[in-house]
């Protein structure tokens, strides 16, 4: 018997229909590859991570907020009030646009300078870009509280990466503002 070689056609090792799973194919056992909990193990401060690795300079800041998801995006997800008072560098954002989830607006720093950005705008999830900024903003529920994650800064024009330049800190502070902003609002 001769042994048969696969046409230029065939599916190759680990693709659909040829018999073979790759290591990270869905049922693989991986941690949330596959699995019925796969939405659970992928949320959205993890694809907030995958996100900003993908960026050159980025640094992300996450911490635990005392207060439901719904409280904390009610300030998050509020671009046109909340998130200039809680975003130590924005003065104002205003929406033009919003369909379903996609969003563009245009924002106006504390020191003058304007972006027009395009993005996502969901529950949970914000992914916001101009030509010269990005924005990213997460949150989960984590029991009675919620984990919240954000990235951003000064993007470098035509390339995936931000300025790193004292972003962290002014993340830090955002975060710090934000639990005031939350704690603020639940006092009667």
């Amino acid at each position: 018997m001769t042994p048969q070689h696969p046409g230029p056609d065939a599916p190759g090792p680990g693709s659909p229909g040829s018999g073979s799973s790759a290591p990270d194919a869905p049922g693989s056992g991986l941690p949330g590859v596959g699995s019925p909990d796969s939405a659970a193990a992928f949320d959205d401060i993890r694809r907030l991570r995958v996100m900003a690795g993908a960026v050159r300079g980025a640094r992300l800041v996450e911490r635990v907020v005392p207060a439901p998801l719904d409280e904390v995006w009610a300030v998050m997800g509020d671009l046109e009030g909340e998130f200039g008072r809680f975003q130590p560098d924005m003065r104002r954002v205003r929406l033009l646009r919003a369909d379903g989830d996609r969003v563009e607006a245009l924002a106006r720093s504390r020191y003058g300078l304007r972006a027009h950005l395009r993005g996502v705008l969901r529950p949970g999830w914000c992914w916001l870009q101009s030509r010269f900024l990005i924005i990213g903003m997460a949150a989960a529920p984590d029991g009675g509280t919620t984990r919240v994650a954000l990235t951003g800064g000064l993007r470098l024009p035509g390339r995936a990466a931000v300025v790193p330049f004292g972003t962290r800190g002014e993340l830090d502070r955002a975060l710090h503002r934000l639990e005031h902003r939350i704690h603020d609002r639940r006092q009667p």
